[in-house]
């Protein structure tokens, strides 16, 4: 009996905990959510009270100074077009360096795993030198244009997806591309129709991981694009926040609308997050 109420006392107190670390975690989201519909007035005098009503004025006025449909334009075709040529490359990259048996393809992955130490910020001066000597000496645009953005997160985004993938590409059978390759198949075959659809897990992850990194991103798009019309919506949202004034209440109905496709996407496809991650580090 006593043990009994021991466990039944351990298992209220573990869901009690539980219930008070998804609170803390979950604070943030609703603050920024209900303060969202508040005026400064009401902001400064309790950010923690709901809104006295539902108002979505801020909203547009939000949308219309970031100039929001252009920013969201900006931001998905660079988001869209780096995460899909980061899976495309970077899948390629990692079965050829698994099923390739030499120790130039170890060498390689190592590199690879090398670059995901490096700092972003002990690199980003140079980094934008290079770029730029390449606009001005060749005929391709890598600074203040979407291509060259999207070059640079090919770069960046390449060493984590290459690590995850390399992980789950190790788990397949050999044997599967072996009986491919006796029934006719060419290596390109062989990738597009048996090794890419059953690297589903890890290509949902490497999305959804990249999705956040690179809609989110402001330091990278700041250094390499000054035009207005090319802005992304996290360099329109800042713009709320002057050198004397900030519009708190504006500012934070712009961070909802950011982050509202991210969190949409993440919605549809959590289910793959984890056996992704856990395939592409594990196995």
């Amino acid at each position: 009996m006593e043990n009994k109420l021991f466990k039944r006392t351990k298992k209220i107190i573990i869901e009690l905990l539980a219930l008070l670390i998804g609170i803390i975690y979950l604070l943030p989201i609703y603050v920024i959510v209900v303060n969202s519909f508040k005026n400064r007035a009401q902001m400064y005098d309790n950010v923690l009270s709901l809104p006295k009503k539902l108002d979505f004025q801020f909203y547009k006025i939000a949308m219309e100074k970031m100039n929001f449909s252009n920013a969201f334009m900006n931001s998905a075709i660079i988001a869209v077009i780096s995460i899909t040529l980061i899976v495309i490359l970077s899948s390629m990259t990692a079965w050829m360096l698994v099923r390739t048996k030499h120790v130039i393809s170890k060498i390689v992955f190592f590199l690879f795993i090398a670059t995901m130490l490096i700092p972003f910020q002990s690199i980003m001066m140079p980094l934008m030198q290079f770029m730029g000597s390449i606009s001005r000496n060749t005929i391709f645009p890598m600074i203040n244009t979407r291509f060259g953005l999207v070059y640079m997160y090919i770069g960046f985004g390449a060493s984590m997806a290459v690590f995850l993938f390399h992980g789950f590409v190790k788990g397949i059978p050999a044997s599967l591309e072996e009986a491919a390759t006796i029934d006719g198949c060419n290596k390109w075959k062989i990738f597009w129709k048996i090794i890419f659809p059953i690297l589903k897990p890890t290509t949902v992850t490497v999305m959804i991981l990249d999705l956040r990194w690179i809609w989110n991103d402001f330091l990278l798009p700041s250094l390499a694009l000054s035009s207005k019309s090319l802005r992304t919506i996290p360099l329109s949202t800042f713009y709320f926040f002057g050198e004397f004034t900030i519009e708190w209440n504006l500012a934070i109905a712009g961070l909802v609308l950011t982050v509202i496709p991210v969190i949409i996407f993440y919605i549809f496809a959590q289910k793959y997050i984890i056996q992704g991650v856990t395939a592409g580090a594990v196995k």
